[in-house]
């Protein structure tokens, strides 16, 4: 059994990342003692920045500000004004050529309705998470890059609109997904800068990935620093080996 609190920490120190991992889990009834999510938001990538202070369930009511959110997710039971919204604001982005009609349909989306959607910190989740989120620049991008490609045997996609849809492509595929936001996700969150990039990672694989992320980010270090050192010499007129340069930076 995966010891959640371990490998939230595992990643946290690895990484160095501004915001915990969260946890993403689909679930047809509410675990004990977790609360219902307070207010409204303008679409369902802000639960993933909130969550990050505890956790929260979520239902299609709390989502359907965004109806691209309820349908990457596949939320059950929307209300009755779900089908026009979706068809309005799909009809404003064809329009606009950014979603084409041919798109749509490769947009991807979670396979079974989904009653509730709970949010938390990794450390704290209630359940075994369906995904674990991760916000990340470009050098922590780097080593999960790295890590990912030595558990999934492949690279990870990157995806662009919407920013939700890394949820179900990471779930349908039980493999990770880059997801470089969407144009909503960036205005709805402080914590989507322009320097930084979101990660989704199946929650049955999470250890492995921590276990990958904490050893290729110490290489990392170590290599890091074993570059520095011959950027040093090269540009002072010395030609190093390798094995020069290694020696150098443990002396």
């Amino acid at each position: 059994m995966t010891d959640y609190v371990a490998t939230a920490s595992t990643l946290q120190d690895a990484l160095g990342l501004k915001l915990p991992p969260i946890a993403v889990c689909l679930a047809d009834t509410i675990p004990p003692g977790v609360p219902a999510h307070q207010g409204q938001v303008p679409a369902g990538c802000v639960f993933w920045e909130q969550a990050a202070d505890g956790a929260f369930w979520t239902a299609a009511p709390d989502h359907e500000l965004c109806a691209v959110g309820v349908h990457t997710h596949h939320l059950a039971d929307p209300s009755s004004r779900y089908p026009g919204e979706l068809a309005s604001v799909l009809k404003v982005m064809a329009g606009m050529e950014y979603v084409r009609e041919q798109e749509v349909e490769k947009i991807p989306v979670l396979g079974a309705p989904v009653k509730y959607v709970i949010y938390a910190p990794l450390a704290r989740t209630p359940l075994p998470p369906d995904v674990v989120l991760l916000f990340a620049h470009s050098r922590q991008g780097l080593v999960i890059t790295e890590a990912i490609q030595q558990v999934d045997l492949d690279v990870p996609p990157a995806l662009g609109r919407p920013a939700c849809a890394m949820v179900p492509q990471a779930i349908n595929s039980g493999r990770a997904a880059l997801s470089l936001g969407c144009c909503g996700a960036r205005a709805y969150l402080d914590n989507l800068t322009d320097d930084t990039a979101l990660w989704a990672l199946p929650g049955e694989k999470i250890a492995l990935y921590a276990a990958r992320i904490a050893r290729l980010a110490a290489a990392n270090d170590v290599l890091g620093r074993f570059h520095a050192l011959r950027r040093v010499d090269v540009a002072g007129g010395s030609t190093p080996t390798y094995a020069d340069s290694l020696a150098r930076m443990k002396g």
